[in-house]
């Protein structure tokens, strides 16, 4: 199984802890951070415009899925970590990668614009990475 996922989604899912837009929108995503962290070879297909994370974003709120802001996040993050659009990486290689490529710092300007940075969760993912290149486990409900 192959999951799709745009740039920026790669280092949403570092930061990921149970939160989200709704409770579908967090079912999706836990199912999507679980694969990824039970079985980390999962390959990764990097893509252009909306995912299979952004496909359970809620049809009653507006969507920035195809918003420009989106798309040069989406854009840096690939170019950062060194993944083109249409390979496929085991998301273990992400990891790596994000380890090797990424610094917690570069979070705070490359999401800038995104509501959920100020809550830290992305920037601390990335340093997770840089001591145990593997997913947590989620927080308990």
């Amino acid at each position: 199984m192959t999951i799709k996922l745009r740039g920026h989604h790669l280092l949403c899912l570092l930061g990921y802890r149970g939160k989200g837009y709704s409770a579908d929108f967090c079912v999706n995503m836990t199912q999507v951070y679980e694969k990824l962290r039970q079985e980390p070879q999962t390959k990764i297909e990097l893509i252009v415009g909306p995912d299979d994370i952004c496909a359970a974003f809620p049809t009653d709120q507006v969507s920035h899925c195809r918003n420009d802001s989106v798309y040069r996040k989406d854009e840096e993050i690939a170019e950062l970590i060194g993944i083109a659009v249409g390979e496929a990486w085991p998301w273990a290689a992400i990891c790596e990668a994000v380890a090797a490529r990424v610094q917690p710092g570069d979070v705070a300007s490359i999401c800038r614009d995104c509501q959920w940075e100020p809550y830290g969760m992305c920037r601390e993912g990335v340093a997770h990475i840089h001591n145990k290149p593997h997913l947590r486990k989620l927080p308990e409900a």
